[in-house]
């Protein structure tokens, strides 16, 4: 019993500290924000919200866009000159943030 007290007590702290530890504030950010919000909350009707979202999610989507594989041409221009590592920093950067409700 005292084993597994222990062992739920490392993983607490453990996960404590990984979540502590946002990732950095994209250099790219700006473009994305104009429409998905710095926050990753929308600012434009029509944007999804972006906060929260899975890692590999947004990921795999930002390559897709700036691959040609999703066609959306505002998005295939944003993502057109990102490298993989950009594209990776936004979709932890997005993946980090925490969803807001919208105000009533």
């Amino acid at each position: 019993m005292r084993f597994l007290l222990h062992a739920a007590l490392v993983l607490a702290v453990s996960a404590t500290a990984h979540a502590a530890t946002p990732p950095a504030r994209p250099a790219r950010l700006g473009l994305c924000a104009a429409c998905h919000g710095e926050d990753g909350m929308a600012r434009i009707p029509g944007a999804p919200n972006l906060a929260g979202q899975k890692l590999d999610y947004l990921r795999d989507a930002l390559r897709q866009y700036r691959d040609g594989r999703r066609d959306i041409p505002v998005m295939r221009a944003a993502t057109g000159p990102l490298t993989d590592a950009e594209l990776d920093q936004l979709a932890q950067w997005f993946s980090a943030q925490i969803p807001s409700r919208a105000a009533p």
